[in-house]
């Protein structure tokens, strides 16, 4: 007897309940922006969804959907990066007051003066605890890519919040 599509339906929203927050985390911190984050997510988990059935259960749904997430954060982001370009800069970081929340806002806006593409690679590699090989095969560039440009977008994170990391 085959998989019903009630026996989908249950099986995904048992997995969308418990990787959602994740994958909502993932997208801001590449992303930068709630409201966009949550947009990505919900439109990962309809590509997930639409593909439940076809899934290898070798690999697992959550490097499925870490990997429709990076896509759809980077075609949004190359959207983005065209506009912004056309727009004034981004305005000068504001200095650190006190720990916590602040701090976190200083490194999201720190994060957000990242290309996409290093951008992608730094929340995966440091905040997804990635290797470097899965950090290259879901941004699709080599491990040499991902080594060269997480060398030069923590340089870039360490000159901007110096006063934070130093």
């Amino acid at each position: 007897m085959g998989t019903t599509d009630g026996d989908i339906s249950a099986e995904f929203t048992e997995y969308a309940l418990k990787a959602r927050s994740r994958l909502q985390r993932t997208a801001y911190l590449m992303c930068g922006d709630w409201h966009l984050a949550d947009d990505l997510t919900q439109e990962t988990l309809i590509t997930l969804y639409r593909r439940w059935g076809a899934l290898d259960p070798d690999i697992g749904p959550a490097a499925y959907a870490t990997r429709i997430l990076v896509n759809k954060v980077r075609r949004s982001a190359k959207r983005a990066w065209r506009s912004r370009e056309i727009m004034t800069p981004p305005p000068d970081l504001p200095a650190p007051t006190s720990q916590g929340t602040e701090n976190r806002q200083v490194i999201v806006k720190a994060l957000s003066r990242l290309g996409p593409r290093q951008r992608a690679i730094v929340v995966l590699r440091y905040w997804e605890d990635m290797s470097v090989e899965e950090t290259a095969r879901l941004v699709g560039c080599t491990r040499g890519t991902v080594t060269s440009q997480s060398h030069r977008a923590l340089a870039t994170l360490r000159a901007l919040l110096g006063p934070i990391v130093g």
